[in-house]
């Protein structure tokens, strides 16, 4: 018999449907070894060594995994085809007592029977660049945060975290709130001219004597009213008439990004949602893994599209030949895929799934099926109309475009406007029904949501396919951003405060292009072309110079300001501080005095949901919504820590 060790028990079941009695598929439940959370857990003398440790949680499941090993013919690690995935296997053949490098390792990207079957016919040994990739990250990561978190802790409050790449997220959402408050919104105006018609059409105002109109539009609205006037005196003629074919090809199949970003778009799911959704979805057989940034497509899979296009929508939504994409990412594997449904001949109402996770398979369904089809087919056109008065000249022009044939667009519906222009002639004159101007305002940039912050991240090079859900996580866990209720991210106070220090004290933490090299190192780690210990200790060692420096340099921030409040209990003045929820006010007289109130409007408000219920334990303050460390929510009274009261549940009100 052969055992068969994957992640999850999904996986396990669903692989084991594929294998005959030759074969035990069991799951190891995840990682099984890490490095410690009590300490540091690498040795900083001998070269970055980590210190494994089989949490206590994992030690009943790796002997059990020890047993059956030992009564098998032979041991074939099937963990996913990612760096994580390698590390994986590898821990478990150090944690088996295996030999790591005659242990048979196989990768495939998709559950299915023939992928699984065709996979045992190729095992490799684990790849120990990909583990190394994975363990410096990992070692990367522990060393920010184990070392970073307790200066904060010193200079600035207890209960702060850095992180290495998080920061950088934290730095990009704190930057664009920046922005948007130095922002100054400033009037515009654009012109319209209506002309007669079978129907009236519009034209809009591009050029003044010759002159184009720049963005965003005329900045004077004396000079809007002035031209309105001119407009109204004026002779109009068609000057020239432009007509054209524009096509619009389909957009590739999902990467690891652009699902998180489209499902964020279209189903309201976060990144971390999402993944969970296609995680089920990989395990159970339904679509290729998920974790991926390649755009690759497999001879089959666009075979099997273009004959479910041929059998329910007709020839001409089907494709000559296959259309395939060119990957962006150096990283990319060929030989992996993008995500796409793992037999694209099952429509989404014929896989047994259901609710959101049905939802999400067929958004990867139509977008790879989308992928495979002809091109939407626009005639588009537009009307250049001259303006002539006493003194000027000016150029409207009316821009249109009708849908010719929906090609893709049939399986991949998308917003857009359809506008007939007019049957007109060139030179044949106008007449005017109304000219009018119309006031704008320029306004800031959009702060960014769970899309928006994961391309950013994306172009930037900054994270993995990996990576993406848990930075955005830990951020809002952390209490460093919020979402608001467009569902956009706002900075914290204690989010600035963090990203502040880090900014002014550890500029390479924070900085986008030192953690993108950071990445590219990593990947040629992957690629054998670098030791992990050489790219850990070019960063530690100026990163702990520094560290030590600013220990020494730099004085406790004291984040409290002085207010007009008194102390309803000892009369001193009271004082704002920081908290994990954000700023409340606190007796100046502390530790003797413990008095403290929250301040209306401050971020303590954003992040406690106030209920309007009055604590049942002190009668007084009114009780919370709060989060754990965790994320969790519980209930407590706003007058903590003087009163601490606390609930799992939601208190009644009273009657």
């Amino acid at each position: 018999m052969n055992l068969v060790i994957v992640e999850s028990p999904t996986k396990a079941k669903t692989i084991g449907k594929f294998l005959g009695s030759k074969y035990k598929v069991e799951s190891s439940f995840g990682h099984i070894r890490d490095l410690p959370k009590s300490k540091l857990g690498i040795d900083l003398e001998r070269d970055f060594e980590p210190q494994y440790v089989i949490p206590t949680k994992n030690r009943k499941r790796v002997n059990e995994l020890k047993k059956l090993s030992g009564k098998t013919d032979s041991v074939i690690l099937a963990t996913d085809e990612d760096r994580e995935g390698e590390a994986i296997a590898w821990h478990l053949a150090t944690a088996l007592g295996l030999d790591s490098q005659k242990t048979e390792r196989i990768v495939f990207h998709e559950i299915t029977d023939e992928a699984i079957k065709e996979a045992l016919k190729q095992p490799r040994v684990i790849d120990m660049n990909l583990v190394n990739s994975q363990q410096a990250r990992r070692v990367l990561d522990r060393l920010v945060g184990y070392k970073l978190s307790p200066f904060l802790w010193k200079k600035v409050m207890s209960r702060l975290s850095a992180g290495r790449v998080q920061s950088v997220a934290v730095r990009l959402i704190v930057e664009r709130e920046k922005e948007i408050r130095a922002f100054k919104s400033e009037a515009y105006y654009t012109i319209e001219a209506i002309f007669k018609g079978n129907p009236n059409f519009s034209a809009n105002l591009v050029k003044v004597n010759g002159e184009p109109i720049l963005a965003p539009g005329i900045k004077a609205k004396a000079e809007s009213e002035k031209i309105v006037s001119d407009l109204e005196k004026s002779d109009f003629h068609v000057e020239k008439i432009e007509e054209k074919t524009l096509k619009r090809s389909p957009l590739p199949p999902f990467t690891t990004s652009t699902l998180q970003q489209e499902a964020s778009k279209r189903m309201r799911l976060s990144a971390k949602q999402t993944m969970m959704l296609a995680q089920s979805l990989y395990e159970n057989g339904h679509i290729t893994y998920m974790r991926t940034d390649s755009v690759n497509l497999s001879a089959y899979s666009v075979a099997a599209a273009a004959k479910w296009l041929r059998a329910n929508l007709g020839e001409e939504y089907a494709k000559d030949a296959p259309r395939f994409f060119k990957t962006k990412s150096r990283m990319a594997q060929e030989a992996h895929e993008a995500v796409r449904p793992t037999n694209p001949l099952l429509a989404p109402d014929q896989i047994k799934v259901e609710g959101r996770e049905q939802k999400l398979y067929e958004l990867i369904w139509r977008r790879f099926i989308a992928s495979q089809m002809p091109a939407a087919i626009w005639n588009q056109g537009r009307i250049d109309i001259e303006a002539k008065s006493k003194n000027n000249s000016y150029l409207l022009a009316s821009n249109g475009s009708v849908l010719k044939f929906d090609g893709f667009l049939k399986i991949w519906p998308s917003q857009f406007t359809e506008k007939e222009l007019p049957k007109v002639k060139e030179n044949e004159k106008l007449d005017l029904v109304e000219a009018k101007s119309a006031e704008h305002f320029t306004e800031p940039p959009a702060r960014y949501n769970e899309a928006s912050l994961i391309k950013t991240l994306e172009e930037a090079g900054i994270g993995r396919p990996s990576t993406y859900a848990p930075i955005i996580s830990v951020i809002q866990e952390r209490n460093y951003v919020t979402k608001n209720p467009d569902r956009r991210f706002e900075p914290t106070e204690i989010g600035e405060l963090v990203n502040s220090v880090l900014t002014e004290h550890f500029p390479q933490i924070v900085d986008i292009d030192f953690t993108a090299k950071m990445e590219n190192d990593l990947d040629e780690i992957a690629e054998g072309k670098t030791s992990w210990q050489k790219v850990v200790k070019n960063f530690y060692d100026p990163f702990s110079k520094t560290l030590e420096e600013k220990y020494e340099s730099v004085e406790k921030q004291k984040p409290t300001e002085t207010t007009d409040e008194i102390c309803e209990k000892c009369g001193r003045p009271m004082v704002v501080k920081y908290g994990r929820f954000g700023k409340f006010l606190a007796c100046s007289g502390y530790p003797e005095c413990k008095s403290t109130k929250k301040i209306p409007g401050s971020d303590s408000v954003k992040n406690k949901e106030g209920l309007e219920i009055k604590c049942p334990e002190c009668k007084e303050g009114n009780v919370v919504r709060r989060r754990t460390k965790k994320g969790r929510f519980f209930y407590g009274c706003s007058r903590y820590p003087d009163c601490k009261f606390a609930s799992w549940t939601k208190p009644k009100t009273e009657e």
